[in-house]
């Protein structure tokens, strides 16, 4: 089976057994935050060219001060990665995989230089083995002093060299490990 034909399965099994889930995510996400719940934002897709990420939006903006956090029914969605479900459609449209680096906001992918643009040729992924290891990223980075700092010397370059790791390693089976790897973390706090 090719990846893509993978990809297009798994999504459309996913989406058809667990429709019931996003349409629930998504009602709580538009009444807390009241908006129309879906979040979009440009990330850096294969070969470097931009595509737009779908998520639901977990961030609440006070109307009467403006102050922007994350709300109650926001951290349960991220804590179970139920804001990443409209991304099967992202899939779906050929621009994302199920496993595959992490697609990065412009600044960080897309100025990848030398062997490490090689991360570029694999379509970003809903999961991968840095997206495991960081699965707490934003609570890491909390604890840092100068955070984007940590981000920039510390766990993006390690992000880098797993991503090129799984470049080179890919396969079918391993995919399907990290599947598996992703699910035990998220749903049973695994490691």
């Amino acid at each position: 089976m090719t990846k893509r034909l993978f990809d297009i399965v798994f999504s459309l099994f996913t989406l058809l057994l667990f429709f019931w889930v996003l349409l629930i995510s998504w009602l709580l996400a538009a009444m807390d935050t009241h908006t129309n719940g879906i979040f979009l934002q440009e990330r850096i897709g294969q070969f470097g060219v931009p595509f737009k990420i779908y998520k639901l939006r977990t961030i609440r903006t006070e109307s009467h001060t403006g102050e922007k956090y994350i709300s109650r029914i926001g951290q349960f969605l991220r804590r179970f990665k139920l804001d990443e479900m409209p991304q099967f459609f992202n899939v779906l449209k050929g621009e994302m995989s199920i496993v595959g680096a992490r697609p990065d906001v412009t600044g960080y992918y897309n100025l990848l230089t030398g062997e490490n643009r090689k991360i570029l040729e694999l379509k970003p992924g809903l999961t991968s083995l840095a997206s495991i290891k960081y699965n707490k990223e934003e609570f890491m980075l909390q604890k840092q002093e100068l955070p984007l700092v940590y981000n920039d010397s510390v766990i993006f370059p390690d992000k880098v060299r797993m991503n090129l790791a799984y470049y080179y390693n890919r396969s079918f089976s391993g995919d399907i490990l990290l599947i598996l790897k992703t699910v035990r973390v998220v749903f049973f706090r695994g490691k």
